[in-house]
């Protein structure tokens, strides 16, 4: 039996019961930009359509005629390896989820998702290096290993792995160009340095497997889908590339503009206090004058 077999009879298609994850989360989201709406504060429509975009990028990966290809043909399986684990985690993390739910839940509720991203298991999970591990070395276990051929074989391998593969995906993306509210968010040039390790771990893995086919896989189909990876996925990771430069670059201008704006390199309380301090006396000088001329 595999994942995409079809019940008989009045049963429930296995499609079915794997899309409805995606599709609460996709219905889930609508709600609360809804709710935006309502209250006045229109959620953006990019974010929206970047949500949206990733959670049938996953949902491809999961269930559909690819989906059920990637079973028995290595390049269909790349296919949706690019699709979960690469292409929906950057959309998704661009919809800015979490900060749509804050906004849209009451205080109390939002002050415990503040709490649980403050928790030490978010800032392990969601660091940077942490995160890299995660999703690189999960590749190189799949490939490097007999596990490849379990997860054609077996339901449940196959589910954990696809899963593994769209979390680490995602952990890695919101550590890298964090878009949601990041409580230890780690500096620009950790990420910048993580996110180079795992593009030359990435390459080196795509060139391993195209001279050393996984267990069952043939040269052909081998090759073919190790130039998929190396190709396909240098392009997905030139996007998290220009997005975390176009972040840094936001930050070093916010960081130019205040210095410019105190060019003595005080602050503004700093400034103010300097302003009272010559224009007090003058003020208390015209207060006396005026008593004096009565």
């Amino acid at each position: 039996m595999t994942v995409h077999d079809h019940s008989s009879g009045a049963g429930i298609s296995s499609d079915v019961i794997l899309a409805l994850p995606f599709a609460f989360a996709l219905v889930f989201y609508v709600v609360c930009a809804l709710v935006q709406w309502r209250r006045g504060r229109p959620w953006p429509w990019f974010r929206s359509a970047a949500w949206t975009a990733g959670i049938v990028a996953a949902a491809t990966g999961f269930i559909g005629p690819l989906a059920a290809a990637s079973h028995g043909d290595f390049v269909a399986h790349m296919w949706t390896h690019l699709l979960v684990g690469m292409a929906a985690p950057p959309l998704l993390v661009l919809g800015a989820p979490i900060t749509l739910i804050l906004r849209s839940i009451d205080v109390g509720a939002a002050r415990r998702l503040s709490r649980a991203l403050r928790s030490w298991p978010a800032r392990f999970f969601t660091a940077p290096v942490t995160a890299a591990i995660l999703t690189i070395g999960g590749m190189w276990m799949l490939y490097a290993t007999p596990l490849y051929a379990e997860m054609q074989g077996s339901v449940l391998v196959h589910l954990a792995i696809m899963t593994h593969l769209f979390v680490a995906g995602y952990l890695f993306t919101a550590a890298i160009i964090p878009v949601d509210p990041a409580p230890h968010r780690a500096g620009f040039a950790l990420r910048t340095v993580v996110m180079i390790v795992v593009l030359a771990a990435h390459g080196i893995l795509a060139k391993t497997l195209y001279a050393h086919p996984p267990e069952g896989v043939s040269a052909i189909d081998a090759q073919a889908g190790a130039q998929l990876m190396y190709y396909a996925g240098d392009v997905i990771d030139a996007v998290i590339i220009v997005v975390l430069c176009a972040q840094w670059y936001r930050a070093s201008g916010r960081n130019l503009r205040k210095a410019v704006g105190h060019p003595s390199g005080g602050s503004a309380a700093a400034d103010g206090a300097a302003k009272n301090s010559v224009t007090k006396p003058l003020h208390s000088l015209s207060r006396r004058y005026r008593v004096i001329a009565r």
